[in-house]
């Protein structure tokens, strides 16, 4: 990783807000975090920015080279929330975890959608959710911390046609969260993930608010 960028200022330092820091102290806090942050895995870019705070997220600067960025996915999630495209979270944690501010993009959950086919079908309320949705899916952002068996199901929905704007694909576990988001990185579609069975909630969420905040300061 690097230590270091000529670029900080055009990219974080003297733009550097936190959407979720109400008080001084909990700003103060967020960007003395972000400052080790920089220093740590450097700040070339967007891409990097994300790095930064899900290792923030997570208190593990390993996490940095963890992640995997497929087909531009910040721009795509700069250009969704531009479009206030719909944001889904696979469980209720990462639905409450996206920050609310500072875009007019609503934010939904899978859980809320497709409990009768959950019912007939036996398979995950989060995979029946992202069946139910379908068509309404497309250039939406589609935000998964949890749950890989509703990415397996993304996937194979997009050789359907089915093609959100930007997948925040970030399962956590031993059973097909590794596998789910290998598939994912085959796609042509915009996605964010993690290599291996590391991941969850936390870099999820970190990932997407994120890219909101950068929205924010071009707002």
């Amino acid at each position: 990783m690097s230590r270091g960028s000529s670029r900080r200022e055009a990219t974080t330092e003297s733009t550097y807000i936190d959407l979720g820091a109400d008080t001084p102290e909990g700003f103060s806090i967020s960007s003395r975090s972000r400052e080790l942050a920089r220093r740590t895995i450097g700040n070339t870019g967007p891409e990097d920015r994300v790095r930064q705070r899900c290792s923030i997220a997570v208190g593990d600067f390993t996490m940095a080279d963890l992640m995997r960025f497929e087909h531009s996915p910040v721009q795509a999630g700069l250009d969704a929330l531009g479009a206030k495209a719909p944001i889904y979270a696979d469980i209720r944690m990462v639905q409450v975890g996206i920050q609310k501010k500072g875009h007019a993009s609503p934010v939904g959950c899978l859980l809320d959608h497709g409990q009768d086919i959950a019912k007939e079908r036996g398979i995950t309320r989060t995979s029946a959710g992202m069946l139910a949705l379908g068509e309404a899916l497309n250039g939406s952002i589609v935000v998964i911390g949890n749950a890989p068996s509703c990415l397996l199901s993304l996937c194979e929905m997009h050789g359907q046609g089915i093609r959100p704007a930007l997948v925040v694909g970030c399962p956590v576990g031993f059973v097909n969260a590794a596998e789910s988001k290998e598939e994912l990185r085959t796609l042509d579609l915009p996605s964010i993930t993690t290599a291996g069975t590391r991941g969850g909630t936390p870099v999820a969420v970190a990932s997407i608010n994120e890219i909101i905040t950068m929205f924010a300061e071009k707002s």
